[in-house]
C-alpha cells in the first residue's frame, strides 16, 4: 500500500504524506515515494507549484527507527541528503510546506528546507535527536540558515518541543496559523505564485541560492548582467505589456478548484 499520495490540479500538485501508522518517519518506502512524486512533479511542464503536506497526527516524526535500530542500512535518498533536503532550494519550482501535524527530528529539515512553510499554530516542533543519542546532523543543513544562533544552541541542546508559533519566531517556517485558517494561508501563498513567471521564479531562485556566496563586488557584477538579461527576455516583454494594458500576464493562472484534481499513488 502506498503511503504517499500525489495530486495535481490547476498548476498545482500537492503531494501528501499519509504513513499515519508509523506517523510519516523517514522510511524506506515512505522517502522513495515522497523522491519519485517530487521527480515525477519537477518533470511536468503543468506543474508550477509543488506543495508537501500530511494526513494524520503528524507532518513527519522523523526517521523510522523500528528500522534504522535494526539495520545500519541509510534508506534510499537519505544516503545522498541532496536527493531529499537539498533537492528543493536547487529546484526552478517553488515548494510550500502545508504543515498541518507535528514536526520533529528529519521533519525539521523537511519544513525549513521547503521555500515557503506555513504550520498550524498548536502543532509540536522539535530537534529531539539528543534524547535518543543521536545529533540533528544532516538536517542542520537547512535548518541553520534560518535560525539564530542563539536558538539553534538552544533548540539543537536542549532537544524540547515548542509549539508552531515559536517556530515561526525563531523562523524555521515562515507563519503559523489557527487550524481552520491553514488552508487560506496556503491558498494565498499559491495564488501569488501561479501570478507569477515561471521562468522568474526560477530565476529568483536560483539568485537567492547563488548571491549569499558571492563577494558583493562579483555578486552586483552578476546580478546587473542578469537583470539586463531578464528584461530582454519573451516573459519579461509580455509582463510589462500586461502591466500597461492592465491586464494578467498570459501565464497567470487562476486558484485551482479543489473538487477537480488529477491524483496518482
Amino acid at each position: 500500500m502506498s503511503v504517499v499520495r500525489s495530486e495535481t490540479r490547476g498548476g498545482v500538485c500537492t503531494v501528501t504524506l499519509c504513513d499515519d501508522e508509523h506517523r510519516n518517519a523517514l522510511g524506506r518506502q515512505l522517502v522513495a515515494e515522497m523522491v519519485a512524486a517530487f521527480d515525477a512533479a519537477e518533470a511536468d511542464d503543468d506543474v508550477r507549484v509543488i506543495i508537501l503536506t500530511n494526513e494524520g497526527r503528524a507532518f513527519c516524526a522523523g526517521a523510522n527507527l523500528s528500522e534504522r535500530s535494526s539495520s545500519t542500512d541509510v534508506p534510499g535518498a537519505l544516503s545522498d541528503p541532496m536527493q531529499l533536503f537539498g533537492r528543493f532550494a536547487n529546484s526552478p519550482k517553488p515548494y510550500v510546506g502545508r504543515i498541518a501535524g507535528h514536526c520533529v527530528a528529519g521533519g525539521m529539515g523537511l519544513a525549513a528546507a521547503m521555500d515557503i512553510s506555513v504550520t498550524i499554530d498548536d502543532v509540536k516542533f522539535g530537534f529531539t535527536e539528543v534524547r535518543i543519542g543521536v545529533a540533528p546532523a544532516m538536517i542542520s543543513v537547512v535548518c541553520l540558515p534560518k535560525l539564530r544562533t542563539a536558538d539553534a544552541r538552544s533548540t539543537f541542546l536542549r532537544g524540547n518541543r515548542f509549539d508552531g508559533t515559536e517556530a515561526a519566531r525563531i523562523g524555521l517556517v515562515n507563519a503559523a496559523v489557527p487550524r481552520d485558517q491553514l488552508d487560506a494561508e496556503i491558498d494565498a501563498i499559491i495564488a501569488d505564485l501561479l501570478a507569477a513567471s515561471p521562468d522568474a521564479l526560477a530565476t529568483a531562485k536560483q539568485v537567492l541560492n547563488d548571491v549569499p556566496t558571492m563577494s558583493t563586488a562579483d555578486a552586483f557584477a552578476w546580478t546587473s548582467q542578469l537583470s539586463a538579461q531578464l528584461f530582454e527576455t519573451s516573459e519579461a516583454r509580455e509582463g510589462m505589456t500586461a502591466f500597461l494594458e492592465r491586464r494578467p500576464a498570459s501565464w497567470v493562472l487562476p486558484l485551482p478548484d479543489r473538487a477537480n484534481s488529477k491524483t496518482s499513488t
